[in-house]
């Protein structure tokens, strides 16, 4: 088995301590997000309903409580550090330092005005507030699951936002 950047896990990845969804229709009902993902696409949900605009995508519209009457819609795929966070010490197993979220401005254009995303792809002492970022979608381990008797491994993806100008 692969090494998975955890080298305390090498060659143990354990399925119990995932910390990504799992993305296959059979198992989750907004698939289509990260379908939308591996287009390079980021989307999130519109009620038809009463036109409320949900981050994270959803079936249920929080706001008039519709349900099956969500549309997906794209978002900006770039955006403006508002504030951040970078984490070097300590940071949590599975991931790399420096482990840096960061709440996102998406511009006046967007539904989603702002949201917390973590940011990859730079280095420490590198991202500033007002710093314009991209989506960047990046492959996540699959591991096999049980479907009806049968042995399934669904590929998987999750995005974060990278400085556009590295």
């Amino acid at each position: 088995m692969a090494e998975f950047g955890i080298p305390l896990l090498a060659d143990k990845y354990p399925v119990t301590m995932d910390m990504w969804p799992v993305q296959d229709q059979q198992f989750n009902r907004v698939w289509e997000f990260y379908e939308n993902l591996k287009q390079g696409r980021f989307t999130t949900t519109k009620c038809t309903s009463c036109g409320y605009v949900s981050w994270p995508p959803r079936l249920l519209c929080p706001e008039c409580y519709a349900m099956e009457q969500m549309e997906w819609i794209d978002l900006p795929t770039r955006g403006k550090v508002l504030a951040f966070s970078e984490e070097v010490r300590g940071v949590p197993l599975g991931f790399d330092s420096p482990l840096i979220h960061a709440w996102i401005d998406l511009g006046k254009a967007s539904p989603i005005k702002k949201f917390l995303s973590r940011i990859a792809n730079c280095p420490e002492g590198k991202l500033t507030e007002g710093a314009e970022v991209q989506l960047v979608v990046f492959d996540i381990p699959s591991h096999p699951m049980e479907v009806k008797r049968d042995t399934v491994t669904c590929e998987r993806v999750f995005f974060a936002f990278e400085p556009v100008d590295k």
